[in-house]
Parts: structure tokens; sequence; C-alpha cells
């Protein structure tokens, strides 16, 4: 079927296709963080032609919710519907409706919002695996599609259900964040004109959301776009962080806490240095919320070089989040135009939010150094300054970006962000090249050694480009992996 509407997407809408000509009953799990396009996917796949949708609401009553749902049967039944007195109630109705379509060629049912029917002692989970254990399942033309927000739900209570809905979920489509390919699609298409290096800048504030990229306007500069959005009176991501956290889970305190512990520390921080600095108990919630973190593209979880999976590094990764914690949650200023005032001074920043954009495209990375096909791992190393037993002093040193080749290969990459081509110094070139040796002797490994410089415009060709082996430039993060 497929939308021209849809902005990239491409996978997805191949997994949807595939679920549409199955020939059996569907039960599709589509999760992702808010903001990132989930109903949008849904409706203009299907372009909105739906046999039955109803979409929860939030922190409404079950009652409330009840009556929602008879409005809503009214309307696909072109019948008064009274409200079900509970949702077992309620599924039989949709269940008789929906056997009076007859031989109808495929019947498409969308609830949105799932989780939020959930509300306690609701008891809407066992009235909805009754309904496709019951029913819904044994109907070969039926492609039920339920949408939520709230990951931690869907993963946790749908998708790793241990009770009667457990193994049920026939597909997962997990919607990610855009990627810069995505992003400038999506910009194009909204009629902006900017070069990539501008759109960089862009998503360095917003990452691929598109929710927060349909808010700006065409008519002013980025720097401009992200004063309206952030520093504005009533500006409209200024309160998105804290309704962000608190429509995605419950405990909305804690998993700020974490997000904010995480964004003091650049390099990341292990489970153990998390707990130190934020004071959160060691247990299994605290894995739990590291997970469902992860599952929303909050962070990440990666391993310094030579460490074991237990020592893993957690690091803060969205964009949105670390500009907002960066610049915006503790500003109590009145200037509209913060953003546009200060650019000179956010140098430092961007430095950082580019390697991070660098981290998001690590495909992209590789295949511009034409190593797609061959298996890697990707790390961080780090070594504070220290002496040998036979008294060499090493000055230690950290890299963010380790590719670590199954052909023998190490790429030791350097993301620069710069206006122009990035000029290597001799004092640069001397820090990368004492970096590269403290590296080989603290790893000890024996396998080649590829410095690498990941920037925007290019290396300029002077004395000491020669001492690299490869380039990765701002165009290549804009391929398609």
């Amino acid at each position: 079927m497929g939308n021209k509407q849809l902005i990239g997407r491409e996978e997805e809408i191949r997994q949807l296709d595939d679920i549409c000509s199955s020939g059996k009953a569907e039960f599709v799990a589509v999760y992702g963080r808010r903001r990132i396009g989930k109903t949008f996917l849904v409706d203009s796949y299907f372009r909105m032609e739906y046999d039955f949708f109803m979409a929860g609401m939030y922190e409404a009553s079950n009652q409330e919710q009840l009556a929602n749902f008879a409005h809503q049967l009214s309307l696909y039944s072109k019948k008064i519907q009274p409200a079900p007195s509970n949702w077992m109630e309620a599924f039989f109705h949709l269940q008789e409706y929906l056997q009076g379509l007859g031989e109808k060629g495929r019947v498409v049912v969308f609830i949105d919002e799932l989780p939020w029917f959930d509300s306690p002692r609701s008891r809407f989970l066992k009235a909805f695996e009754l309904f496709w254990n019951g029913w819904a399942s044994k109907q070969d033309n039926l492609k039920l599609v339920v949408c939520g927000s709230s990951t931690s739900w869907m993963t946790n209570k749908l998708i790793g259900n241990r009770g009667g809905l457990h193994n049920r979920v026939t597909r997962q489509i997990r919607l990610r964040p855009f990627n810069l390919h995505e992003t400038e699609l999506f910009l194009r298409s909204k009629g902006f004109d900017l070069p990539r290096k501008q759109i960089v800048e862009t998503y360095m504030v917003m990452g691929g959301t598109p929710f927060y990229l349909d808010m700006m306007r065409r008519s002013q500069s980025v720097a401009q776009n992200i004063d309206t959005l952030f520093f504005a009176e009533n500006a409209p991501l200024r309160d998105e962080f804290g309704f962000l956290f608190k429509s995605l889970f419950n405990d909305s305190g804690l998993y700020k806490t974490v997000v904010e512990t995480l964004a003091a520390k650049a390099k990341g921080l292990t489970r153990q240095e998390i707990i130190d600095a934020s004071g959160l108990a060691d247990n299994g919630y605290l894995s739990e919320m590291l997970e469902n973190l992860k599952r929303c593209d909050f962070i990440r979880s990666y391993h310094a070089y030579g460490k074991k999976e237990r020592d893993a590094l957690y690091q803060l990764t969205d964009l949105y989040s670390l500009f907002y914690l960066r610049f915006v949650k503790d500003y109590s200023g009145r200037d509209e135009h913060r953003w546009s005032h200060s650019l000179d001074a956010s140098a430092a920043w961007q430095g950082y939010a580019f390697e991070q954009v660098c981290l998001h495209h690590i495909p992209q990375i590789k295949k511009k150094l034409g190593i797609s096909g061959i298996q890697t791992d990707v790390s961080s190393w780090f070594a504070r300054p220290y002496t040998d037993n036979d008294g060499t002093a090493w000055q230690g040193g950290q890299i963010d970006l380790l590719i670590d080749r199954k052909d023998g290969v190490i790429n030791l990459c350097e993301m620069k962000f710069s206006d122009k081509e990035y000029v290597i110094t001799k004092d640069y070139d001397k820090n990368m090249c004492d970096r590269m040796a403290t590296f080989r002797h603290h790893s000890k490994t024996r396998k080649a050694l590829h410095q690498t410089m990941v920037t925007t415009f290019g290396v300029a060709h002077n004395a000491y480009w020669n001492n690299i082996q490869s380039e990765v430039m701002m165009d290549d993060l804009f391929d398609l992996a």
C-alpha cells in the first residue's frame, strides 16, 4: 500500500506490506518514544481506512475510556452503542460488530495508545487477552495493530507478557528517530532549503524526532527556530522534557534522575557509578530502567576497549535531552534570542554534539570506510597517565570511537566539527601519534591501527595529512547505510 506522505521508513513499510499479504491473523505491536511518528506511520500506510479505531486517553478514568469506546463503535457500526460496564463486555461488542462485516477481504483494527487503557483495576488486559486468544487470532483476514508511547509497558506487559498474551504478538515494529538522510528528506518536504551543515546543527538540537522538526518555520534561520522553540515566551519545547518522561514511564522522576546523572558525564558511567552519583538503589528495577531508556533511544550502552560486558558504560545520546539539560533546564533569564546571542560560545558543545551525531551514524561511517560487510566491534578507550614497571611514563588518553575489525585493523576515529576543512597542526599530530602509541602499548593489540578523521568538510592537505589513513566527511553521514 504505502503513502507518498511518508518520509523514509522503508523497512517499516516493507514489514507492513508483508503483514497485509500474509494470509493469516496478525497482531502487530508498534512502539517507540513519544513524538516519533508511530500513529502517523499507521494512519498514512492504511490511509486511515480502518474497520475500527480507538485511542486511549491520557490519565482518563476507566469509565471515560469505556464511554469513548462506545462512541467509536457507534461511529463504525452506524448504530448507537451503550457504554459497556466493563472491558469484557466491550470486546464482546467489538467481536460481534466485526463478525457482522461478513466476507470482507481484510479487516484492520487499530488501537492507539494501548497502555493508557490499562489503568489500575480496569482489567483491560484480561479482556484484551480473551479477545485475541478466543476469537481474533482465528480470523485469517484480521490485522490487529496496536500502538503505544509507553515503551516500558509495550515491551514488558505486552511483548514480554508472561501470561495469556505470551508470544501472541506476531510482529514488532520499533520506530526510531530519523537519521540524517531521513531528516534531510523531511525538511525538504516541508520546503526547507538548508545546507547540510545547518541540517546537522538542527539534528544536534532536536535529533531525528519528526514532531520537533515539523515545528520549524521556513521563514526563520536555524538559530531563530531554536530560539522560538526553546527560549521564546511559551516555547513549545521548553516543557516537553518533563511531559516526555511522564508519558513514557510510570516512575518518571526516577528515569529523569538517571538521565540527568548521565548528562553530567560526557563519556558515560558504569552501573555502579550511576548508583554512586544518583543515590538510586542497586536492584533489578535500576536494570529495568536502563533497559527501557535504551529501548526509547535515550541512552546507549557500550564497553570500553578490553573491558568485560559487566563493565559496560551507559551514555546519554538523545540529542534533544542533551541540549535541554545543557542550555534550557536551569536557564531563568528572559532573553528570547538566547541561542542567536550565544552562537560563538557554543563551539565546545557543538564538538561534543557532533560526536553524538557520528555515534548515531556508525553504519554510514562503516560504509564510507568500505567495511560494511566486515564484522566489527564498536567501543571506546580511556587510560589515565601511568608508569610501567620499567619506569616508562605514558601520557594516557581517550578515544571516543574505536572500530575493531575482524580483518586485522582498528580504526581510531577522531570526530571534529568545524566551519571549514580541519587543519591538523604539529601539536595535534604529535598528540594523535602519542595517543596511538599509548593505545597500542596499553591494549597490547597486534592489529594495524588506522588514524581516521570524521569531519564536516574534510582535512586540509598539509604536511600532517599523510599521517591519517582514512577520512569520513559530513556528506557521508547522509548516505543510506
